[in-house]
């Protein structure tokens, strides 16, 4: 790793960050030219990156500094499906792909041209989609089937999730899916069971389990617990027709999902090379969406997904959307030293974007060691949080502009899904939530001055500290034409790709998630230990003392009290 802290160009921007400590974006943006040159615009998205603490000269450094840990490269070993690209689970990285046309030109995985598969897939789910919308392929009592609950968990349906919510209510998107319920299922509480089956009825719904192999523990007790719902609910047919009838199933463990009695037709696949935080594209989120606002929406997801690809692959460096995106990213967390970054759409649609983006980026850049295994000698990854505008103005938005110092990305639309001007009101309602939209990223980085304070007059001495801003607080600003599916596509893959960039840049594998597999052994070693305590209870030969030997074994001293505390509380 020290190759890489000691080359030239990440020694020139260290010390370029140093020296430019005492600029002050109010000198910065008063420069127009260097404004606009910090100003990228591709297929209706414009890039504001002039809010930047970053002149002309950061670009420059930064882009050799691209070239040096060969970005372009990877975009390459990306493009054509390398397995290099996932070192540590030997897998190409290709969600691109199942965006591609299907007379793109080939892209190989083991000698086989995977667009092929992925169309197959596509295919097999429009004819589902149409059969299940049309009332063609119907419940196990002959009802139309319009409700849909998608059982998975993480990548399995925080990405779904955010594209469904942001097409909610888009004119179009919401005609096609009149008359149909979407309900996500993920956490293993079953309170969110509860939440996810209140108010709908087993003749009339859809189940689909999202898991590559079948064998996720939250999600396969999720299944569990539904299919009983079901069969249940439906208590004058055979459980086989239930379920074959009334669930689905999204994975490549095909001997599983038939054992459970979900019939082949109804098993929808996808490949090692798609991983879960980037599986939108997938079945994984092309069922679900197509089930709820049909194949055509769905497909537009896939396009705009695809244009930002070919941006991706094809535009130079110094004008590529997501390079910039995510050499500002490096920029912020490395050099200036920020560890945490806000995403902020200026649009309620788009309330589970930031939830979806935290995944991408924490589950992909959270690493402690590089590709070769050793350790990074410098933070990786950004602390990802954020809430749409203007809620989260009057939530953090105080710390934001007079706390910690955290690199913000603005998301507005020219045009709202739902348009709305009240007669005698000077501006719509979206004009107003514009007008935040751009007034946020001026207030960071200009901020206010005590002499600005007073000047303005009506402000105690004592309270013109108070009301100081400092300003110089970095930002970005992504402007777009309208929120629609085509556009729900170009920012899924706009974050997507700035992630992968700022892996490559610090040379960690972003693709493996090595990191959550601890917890989820531990929890195994919890649930064999409750497994065994609850049967103990019931019955009368169960020994006290070896109970309390084999808890003071297995766990330390904190967990042991507050498993005790857990196994005996009554239920």
């Amino acid at each position: 790793m020290s190759a890489l802290t000691e080359c030239a160009e990440w020694r020139s921007l260290l010390s370029h960050a140093e020296d430019g400590r005492t600029i002050h974006l109010r000198d910065l943006l008063k420069d127009t030219e260097r404004s606009s040159s910090l100003i990228r615009s591709f297929d209706g998205i414009t890039v504001d990156l002039s809010r930047q603490r970053a002149t002309s000269e950061t670009l420059s450094l930064l882009l050799n500094l691209a070239d040096a840990t060969g970005v372009q490269r990877m975009m390459g070993l990306m493009q054509n499906g390398s397995k290099t690209l996932n070192p540590t689970e030997n897998r190409a990285v290709l969600h691109t792909a199942l965006r591609a046309p299907k007379n793109a030109d080939p892209i190989l995985v083991d000698d086989r041209n995977v667009l092929l598969d992925v169309h197959e897939v596509l295919g097999s789910i429009s004819t589902f989609s149409e059969k299940v919308r049309s009332g063609e392929h119907k419940g196990a009592t002959g009802c139309s089937l319009t409700n849909v609950v998608s059982i998975g968990i993480g990548g399995s349906y925080l990405g779904v999730e955010y594209v469904y919510e942001a097409l909610r209510k888009d004119p179009t998107a919401a005609r096609t899916s009149n008359g149909r319920r979407l309900r996500f299922l993920a956490n293993v509480d079953p309170v969110d069971v509860a939440r996810a089956l209140e108010g709908l009825s087993p003749e009339t719904t859809l189940v689909l389990i999202v898991s590559k192999t079948f064998t996720t523990a939250e999600t396969m007790l999720n299944a569990k617990t539904v299919r009983d719902w079901l069969i249940k609910g439906i208590p004058s047919e055979s459980e086989a027709n239930v379920v074959s009838k009334h669930m689905a199933a999204i994975s490549t463990a095909v001997p599983l999902v038939t054992a459970f009695g979900i019939s082949r037709e109804n098993i929808f696949g996808f490949w090692d090379w798609v991983g879960g935080r980037y599986s939108v594209c997938s079945a994984v989120g092309m069922v679900p969406l197509a089930l709820h606002y049909s194949f055509e929406v769905a497909n537009e997801v896939l396009k705009g997904a695809h244009s930002i690809d070919t941006h991706f692959f094809n535009t130079p460096l110094k004008d590529n959307l997501p390079v910039l995106l995510g050499l500002f990213g490096v920029w912020n967390a490395t050099f200036l030293g920020y560890s945490s970054r806000a995403l902020l759409p200026y649009s309620q649609a788009l309330l589970r974007l930031p939830a979806h983006i935290q995944q991408v980026s924490m589950e992909s850049n959270g690493k402690r060691v590089n590709v070769d295994g050793l350790k990074v000698p410098f933070q990786t990854g950004e602390i990802e949080f954020g809430e749409p505008g203007t809620n989260g103005q009057h939530s953090f938005y105080q710390l934001l502009h007079q706390g910690r110092v955290v690199p913000c990305d603005f998301v507005g639309f020219c045009e709202s899904q739902q348009p709305i001007h009240l007669p005698g009101e000077p501006v719509s309602n979206h004009d107003e939530l514009m007008s935040n939209f751009f007034a946020q990223p001026d207030a960071l980085a200009l901020g206010r001055t005590a002499e600005e304070v007073l000047a303005a007059g009506g402000t105690p001495l004592s309270l013109v500290e108070h009301k100081v801003f400092e300003g110089n607080r970095p930002s970005s600003s992504i402007l777009l034409g309208k929120l629609n599916a085509y556009t729900t596509g170009q920012l899924l893959a706009l974050f997507e790709h700035r992630t992968a960039v700022e892996g490559w840049v610090w040379g960690i594998a972003s693709f493996d998630q090595w990191g959550v597999e601890l917890g989820k052994k531990l929890a195994g070693d919890v649930r064999s230990e409750i497994k065994q305590k609850r049967g103990e209870a019931l019955s009368s030969s169960s020994s006290s003392s070896t109970n309390t030997i084999t808890i003071n074994e297995r766990f330390n001293f904190s967990t042991r009290m507050l498993l005790e505390k857990y196994l005996s509380y009554k239920v």
